[in-house]
């Protein structure tokens, strides 16, 4: 059972990030902060007698599922279905890996000069509008494997998902990305 200072410590430690993958789903941020929200306490009442290293996997399962709450009453509030897969890139070209990109950037970050660390945040921006562009499940897959750095089998349980499924999505956005910032003129 997780003490009440390992959930706080543990809410802290992800409401950024859960925040922010949550207005790359919903596309509004005060949307996307009653999501977060309510995926916390939603952890926290019925959740509270499992162990701490259970509250990672989930969280993620929560926020996913509220999210696609939101969506459910988007799509009666306002009839209109929406449906992120007609927009899949079909483009399975390059051989970008942004593993390999974040470690290469993580090393030369200390001896970074003014110029290039505003370049280096204008390069940012453009990945995360890439990001929020990316098709929904594609983006969730994403932002699962390489923002929460999940392994394949923990994504797809809180994506409820196969694993195969969640290679597929990753691959996918991945190819899109790189497609996207090299038309930008961004070297992968």
């Amino acid at each position: 059972m997780a003490t009440d200072k390992e959930l706080s410590d543990f809410l802290k430690s992800v409401e950024k990030r859960a925040w922010k993958r949550a207005v790359y789903a919903v596309r509004d941020e005060d949307a996307a902060l009653d999501i977060v929200q309510d995926a916390m306490i939603r952890l926290s009442e019925k959740y509270v007698d499992r162990p701490a290293a259970e509250l990672p996997l989930l969280f993620q399962r929560i926020v996913s599922n509220a999210t696609m709450d939101w969506f459910r009453r988007q799509k009666v509030k306002n009839a209109v279905v929406r449906n992120f897969s007609d927009f899949e890139s079909a483009g399975n070209e390059g051989d970008f890996d942004i593993l390999e990109t974040l470690e290469a950037l993580g090393s030369s970050l200390e001896h970074e000069s003014a110029a290039d660390s505003v370049s280096r945040a204008q390069i940012l921006q453009l990945i995360e509008a890439e990001v929020a562009q990316l098709p929904g499940r594609q983006r969730e897959a994403f932002l699962l494997r390489y923002w929460e750095e999940l392994d394949v089998a923990e994504t797809a349980a809180s994506m409820g998902c196969s694993e195969g499924s969640v290679k597929t999505h990753c691959s996918r956005a991945v190819h899109a990305l790189a497609k996207a910032l090299r038309a930008k003129g961004i070297g992968t």
